[in-house]
């Protein structure tokens, strides 16, 4: 089925004179016959009622007309927007972004789009996931860079890819010279991690609980800087993306399994703000950089010296 065979119908079905419909699509009688003979047998149903030159609309082409003019409405509105002069964009785009994320790739993103959009103001806020949810659901961002929550609620969310969290410890830790650890292993082991209100910490929690390992977490901080300081200090372990390791930094990355703790970066949002024009061009910004690997070379820390392969 093709848009002209809906477009034929359509017209058809306005008129219900082949002749007329036809002068109207710049058609020749013929075609419009052939092409709504086409239409029924792939739908297998007739929807018009031929009698000599009358023609007059089955049930069933009533109850497909209905559906099928708002499809079309809604695919020339889709068309309209693309033909929009992308210059025309203006007005304000609030974008809330966790520290992952503002280390380079949203930098990049908002080149490429005041390049496309010069009249939109993009205002950034580096937030946690929680307060990035929050705010979206209050009206004061619109768009939200960060992982997945564990329960969205009212907003949505669209996954860019997957990432996995790795172990780091100090280089005269006893696990530093491992090429893989199994979760399990980290039972009883001394930990410095994330706060149970993060959403990362609570889907570390769940794989510790899917292999009956509790770790001994000494000590919980809310950001990831002093984290790897502490960790580097001591022979205390924790659990973050390798991109959080600063090269040169003494710290030695070990992969993980048995489960590998995996979290999806993407775009967050509430159905309103999707709406705006500035909305849509930034996240399709987001999901061109992301395919091409900006934002997984940001989130994976590609090239990182210390992650052991």
């Amino acid at each position: 089925m093709e848009l002209r065979h809906l477009r034929y119908f359509i017209a058809l079905a306005g008129s219900l004179n082949f002749t007329r419909a036809a002068e109207r699509l710049h058609v020749t009688q013929s075609t419009l016959s052939h092409q709504i003979k086409q239409l029924e047998e792939e739908i297998g149903a007739t929807l018009f009622d031929r009698a000599g030159k009358r023609v007059a609309l089955t049930e069933a082409g009533d109850e497909f007309l209905h559906h099928c003019t708002k499809a079309l409405r809604e695919i020339d509105l889709g068309l309209g927007a693309l033909r929009q002069n992308s210059s025309e964009a203006a007005g304000e785009l609030h974008i809330g972004s966790t520290h992952t994320f503002n280390l380079g790739f949203i930098p990049g993103c908002i080149a490429a789009f005041h390049e496309r959009h010069p009249r939109v103001k993009v205002v950034v806020e580096e937030l946690p996931a929680d307060q990035i949810a929050a705010r979206l659901q209050q009206g004061t961002l619109d768009l939200g860079i960060a992982y997945r929550p564990a329960s969205p609620g009212p907003l949505q969310f669209e996954p860019l890819y997957n990432e996995e969290m790795v172990l780091v410890v100090a280089r005269g830790h006893p696990l530093a010279r491992r090429k893989r650890v199994r979760m399990v292993e980290l039972h009883r082991m001394p930990m410095a991690l994330l706060p149970a209100s993060f959403a990362t910490r609570q889907m570390l929690d769940e794989c510790f609980r899917s292999c009956g390992a509790e770790p001994q977490v000494v000590a919980e901080i809310n950001t990831l800087a002093p984290m790897m300081e502490l960790v580097g200090k001591t022979q205390l372990a924790s659990i973050v993306a390798a991109n959080v390791v600063a090269p040169g930094s003494g710290l030695v990355v070990v992969r993980l399994e048995s489960p590998t703790p995996v979290r999806t970066p993407g775009m967050l949002w509430s159905p309103v703000a999707r709406e705006s024009v500035p909305t849509r061009a930034f996240s399709t910004i987001v999901r061109k950089l992301a395919l091409h690997g900006s934002l997984r070379d940001v989130a994976l820390g590609r090239g990182q010296p210390n992650l052991i392969q």
